[in-house]
């Protein structure tokens, strides 16, 4: 009996130490894991000297424009010009009613004639100086009227230009309206707006560069003619006006076009345009720099984008080493891993 019980407690124990073993070597032992770092690429950026341009849009305007119209109401006779036609300065353009003209030629050479006779009384004692002060007088004032009443019946053009606008039939009376409009187009002019940061930048000797949808690509040279010297307080804005001499009339009044002005050079440091990053639900941009294995999230004002650069005006020192990847995952100061 004895023996059975020893055989029973040695079995016993042989199970207790067995199941014992099995729980330690199903735990694992501790494995330290370390966080995988985000991956950027990264691009050294430099200084340049950006062209500092700046884009208007324009309408063309004629350099002069004048309205043709008598200095009293007079029916027209014939109107000799039409739409569209080229005129020349001095040419004839409206003959209006002259039937009234015959009479104060003939009114004017009776009183030559009485003040040439009185002149020669005068100079020989033969009339007083009022008598012929009077005739004088009076031949001056028929004289003036007559000069008005040639003007007035034959109107002439004031400069080389273009009809614009035709408001009258042959045989209408005149009223309100001019009778005719003519245009200058040799020269023409545009006023643009240009911002209040850089009126102490624009003079007369900036370079100007014009286009037009009629016209496509192709360019034409301006200059600046007027600048305003008052700044508009609303838009801080202020007009400059840019003349082109067209001197082969391509360019017509009420043309849209755009003005290119180049205000020189500055040096501002250039950046790849992947560099740039927008912020949502705002305007600001941000240019992530990569320094002693972190990053810093830098706010930056955008200038010209050329090709896929882009100018910057302020936010990064030359010789930085800005992010051109990967920025999705990143914040200001998060250590990350280059790649090339």
């Amino acid at each position: 009996m004895k023996k059975n019980l020893t055989i029973i407690a040695l079995v016993a124990t042989a199970l207790i130490s067995s199941c014992g073993n099995s729980e330690k070597t199903e735990q694992p032992a501790a494995v330290a894991v370390k966080a995988e770092l985000p991956k950027v690429k990264i691009a050294t950026v430099t200084t340049e000297a950006v062209p500092q341009l700046e884009e208007y849009t324009t309408t063309v305007e004629a350099e002069v424009k004048n309205n043709i119209i008598p200095n009293s109401p007079l029916r027209i006779e014939k109107i000799l010009v039409e739409v569209g036609q080229y005129v020349t300065k001095g040419q004839k353009l409206v003959q209006l009613d002259a039937s009234n003209l015959d009479q104060i030629k003939l009114q004017y050479e009776n009183q030559l004639l009485d003040f040439n006779r009185i002149e020669a009384l005068y100079k020989v004692g033969g009339t007083s100086q009022s008598e012929y002060l009077n005739a004088k007088t009076q031949l001056e004032v028929t004289k003036k009227t007559l000069d008005s009443r040639l003007e007035n019946t034959v109107l002439l053009s004031p400069i080389d230009g273009y009809v614009s606008a035709r408001n009258y039939d042959n045989g209408d009376m005149y009223g309100s309206k001019p009778i005719l409009v003519v245009e200058q187009v040799s020269p023409v002019k545009m006023k643009i707006n240009v911002s209040e940061s850089r009126f102490a930048e624009t003079n007369k000797n900036l370079d100007v560069t014009l286009t037009f949808g009629t016209y496509g690509n192709e360019e034409f040279k301006g200059s600046i003619d007027i600048i305003y010297p008052t700044i508009n307080a609303s838009t801080h804005t202020f007009p400059v006006e840019i003349k082109l001499a067209n001197k082969d009339r391509k360019v017509r009044p009420g043309m849209f076009g755009k003005a290119v002005v180049n205000f020189g050079t500055k040096e501002h440091v250039v950046v790849p345009d992947a560099a740039v990053v927008k912020q949502a639900g705002s305007g600001d941009y941000y240019v992530y720099t990569y320094e002693n294995g972190k990053v810093k999230n830098n706010k930056v004002v955008l200038g010209r984008r050329m090709g896929n650069r882009y100018e910057l005006i302020s936010g990064i020192a030359n010789g930085s080493e800005v992010v051109v990847a990967g920025q999705t995952s990143l914040a200001d100061g998060v250590e990350v891993e280059v790649i090339k």
